[in-house]
C-alpha cells in the first residue's frame, strides 16, 4: 500500500474560465478611456502662484482644509477637556 502522495494528481479547477483581452487588443477609441486630464492637471498644480498644492483648486479645497483644521482643533480640544476630568477625584 505505502505512502499516499501529498500533492494530487489531478490538476486543480480553473478559477477563472475566461480569457483575458491584452491592452493592445482593444480599439483606441474605446469610450470608457475618456479625455487624458494629466497634462491639464500638471498645468494648475505647476503653477507659480504661491499657493501650497492642497488649495490649488479653489473654493472646494479651501471649505475641506477648513473643516478639517476645525475638527482636528476641536478633537484636540475635546480630548484635553475628557482628559482633565478624567483626572480629578470624584466628589462623594
Amino acid at each position: 500500500q505505502g505512502l499516499k502522495p501529498i500533492v494530487p494528481t489531478e490538476s486543480p479547477a480553473l478559477v477563472f474560465g475566461t480569457t483575458t483581452k491584452l491592452a493592445s487588443d482593444l480599439p483606441a477609441t474605446d469610450s470608457f478611456l475618456g479625455k487624458n486630464k494629466v497634462p491639464d492637471l500638471q498645468k494648475l498644480f505647476q503653477k507659480a502662484d504661491g499657493l501650497p498644492v492642497h488649495l490649488k483648486r479653489g473654493v472646494p479645497d479651501k471649505l475641506l482644509y477648513r473643516t478639517t483644521m476645525a475638527l482636528t482643533i476641536g478633537g484636540t480640544i475635546y480630548c484635553l477637556v475628557a482628559l482633565y476630568m478624567a483626572s480629578q477625584p470624584r466628589n462623594k
